[in-house]
């Protein structure tokens, strides 16, 4: 895991092309701590910080390739894992190639060689990556199937400046972080536009797809997306199928040369990644999270994660740490400040927060972990997977992403809610969205519709999820990765009839019959819990204390978008009120991200 950057322009020199790139890789410093490094050209510049994951010694980046020590031909800044490497160097050396690493970045590196725009087909895992052809004078960004890792451009002339994140094109002064209004909108109406951004200009790459820049100008492609196809296999077959799929997996993911470890909550979803993940030997470290002030069962949160997190620890032999942390650690303007400037957005509140402080703590023993994200979508364990009347809407069935409450949205000045119009934009963009899912002729209408619902999460709810967990952990310079994410078991899951996924009468039972052999019953039998935020009440305390400063400010620049009175009418809500706290964290975080991180409100 590492950060790239770059400029290319396949028509005119860059004058200035490799002060500007070092700039953006200065701005990535904390994905890459272990290196650094610059390709200059007439044409192009690379640039790449180094989390080194793969052969430590080795692997310096930018990689070029050359014909009999010549100049370079090919050259590469990579960033990601490609957990098929070893058949793919297999299959290469046959073609004729030679390797001076045990990199997965030189494999990819020959393989774009080898196959070009095609090498993208080819490849399992998580990564974002620029390849630069120095006689052809063409680019090709390419991103993972399911937008795992980020990579963003901006057109500049008749080519693009991109990196991993946008504050990397911003640190260049060629770009101006001006405010977005289509993101906005989308960030308020909690859905995710592929390829928008906060940031006016600035595009992401689209999950899935090529960018080629070359003399016929700039263009994205497709090289993936679900497809719908016939399920053949019985209930038996598929539990088999789904179990194999995740043995593999999970092997293939604790492949690296520096410590490994993984999250555990005690969820069915990170807990079978810690069970196979300690079968392949060893006691694997895992890590979690929970919270001083005790716990109360609520609306959202039923059952503790700690005495599951011990069942899985006792019943797999894991070496296991707890981070405890308090309304003190959590609350502290440092924190949300590091948090906002991760994300290069607002925050999610406490979530972002406990989620950043776990993953700096786990930094500490580990630099790779793995992670159960995307289980839930993959397998249907949102409680609106199962909600007749979310179903029926034609509407997103989640209401809203984490932090993005109705509260936030109510804390809208009246003319900028007009201007925004959130709930018809809402509206439209799940229009086109569900025009976009594929179809199979025959199917029934409530397989169908789960079909839908799957889709859209996998390709508007998710990837906010993995940019969330992506930036939290790369700006502790720390490797997430996400074996659910793994393309076959996404792919093999979406074709898997939905009564399948809900055998036993609940929630994500596909998966619950494939773990069955490595988990205990407590662990197998827990319902679906979210990831967990404090209770305590003394964390409201010091949000409205923070709150009450900003209402004093009556220059602040979030009073742009949000209504002083809207939000001072929230603050004497009981502590136990959630969505109210949400709100309020939101506006602390608004109201930073537009002081340090914008220059121009849109």
């Amino acid at each position: 895991m590492c950060g790239i950057a770059g400029w290319a322009d396949p028509a005119a020199p860059l004058l200035h092309g490799g002060r500007a790139v070092r700039r953006m890789t200065d701005a990535l410093a904390a994905r890459g701590p272990d290196g650094e490094g610059l390709w200059v050209g007439a044409h192009a510049v690379l640039g790449h910080r180094r989390l080194a994951v793969l052969d430590p010694v080795h692997g310096h980046q930018p990689m070029a390739v050359s014909d009999d020590g010549d100049d370079p031909v090919v050259v590469l800044s990579y960033s990601g894992e490609v957990f098929n490497h070893v058949e793919l160097r297999a299959e290469l050396e046959l073609l004729g190639h030679k390797f001076r690493t045990g990199t997965d970045t030189e494999v990819v590196l020959h393989a774009c060689r080898e196959w070009g725009t095609g090498a993208a087909e080819r490849l399992n895992g998580m990564y974002a990556f620029a390849v630069w052809d120095v006689a052809r004078h063409r680019l090709l960004l390419v991103r993972d199937r399911l937008g795992v890792k980020p990579l963003h451009y901006v057109r500049r002339g008749a080519g693009v400046l991109f990196a991993s994140e946008p504050k990397a094109l911003f640190a260049t002064g060629l770009v101006e972080p001006e405010v977005d209004g289509h993101g906005l909108r989308d960030f308020f109406a909690s859905v995710r536009t592929p390829g928008g951004s906060l940031f006016r200009g600035v595009r992401e790459l689209p999950p899935g797809n090529v960018l080629v820049v070359d003399a016929s100008g700039v263009r994205e492609h497709r090289y993936w997306s679900l497809e719908a196809r016939p399920h053949e296999d019985d209930g038996p077959t598929t539990v088999a199928r789904t179990r194999e799929l995740l043995a593999d997996i999970t092997g293939r993911h604790l492949v690296a040369d520096v410590p490994l470890g993984a999250l555990l909550s005690g969820g069915l979803d990170s807990s079978v990644l810690a069970a196979l993940g300690s079968a392949h030997g060893g006691a694997l470290r895992t890590f979690s999270v929970d919270f001083t002030g005790g716990f109360t069962p609520d609306r959202l949160r039923g059952t503790s994660d700690a005495p599951f997190v011990r069942a899985v620890v006792e019943h797999c032999g894991l070496d296991h740490r707890d981070l405890v942390l308090d309304p003190a650690a959590l609350s502290d303007p440092g924190l949300r400040q590091a948090v906002v400037a991760a994300r290069d957005a607002p925050t999610s509140g406490d979530m972002d927060g406990s989620l950043h402080l776990l993953f700096r703590a786990v930094r500490e023993h580990a630099t790779v972990v793995l992670s159960g994200e995307s289980a839930d979508e993959v397998f249907g364990g949102y409680p609106w997977f199962h909600d007749a009347d979310a179903l029926a809407a034609a509407d997103y069935p989640w209401r809203c992403f984490a932090g993005r409450s109705g509260t936030a949205r109510a804390f809208l000045r009246t003319d900028v809610a007009a201007e925004l119009d959130v709930t018809a934009h809402r509206a439209e963009h799940y229009r086109q969205a569900l025009a976009e899912v594929p179809v199979l002729p025959g199917e029934a209408p409530m397989q169908r519709r789960m079909r839908e619902v799957s889709h859209l999460h996998l390709t508007r709810w998710l990837p906010d999820l993995l940019d969330r967990k992506d930036r939290l952990s790369m700006a502790v310079g720390l490797e997430v990765r996400v074996p659910f994410c793994d393309h076959r078991l996404v792919e093999y899951a979406f074709n898997t009839p939905w009564s399948h996924h809900t055998a036993d009468g609940r929630e994500k039972s596909l998966l619950r019959a494939a773990a069955a052999p490595v988990l205990p019953a407590s662990v197998l039998d827990r319902t679906k819990a979210p990831y967990p935020s404090t209770q305590d009440r003394a964390y409201r305390w010091l949000v409205q204390e923070q709150v009450a400063d900003l209402l004093a400010t009556p220059t602040a620049p979030v009073w742009t978008y949000l209504d002083p009175a809207h939000v001072r009418a929230r603050l004497d809500r009981p502590a136990d009120d959630l969505a109210t706290r949400a709100g309020l964290d939101f506006a602390l975080s608004f109201d930073l991200w537009l002081r340090t991180s914008v220059s121009r409100r849109g």
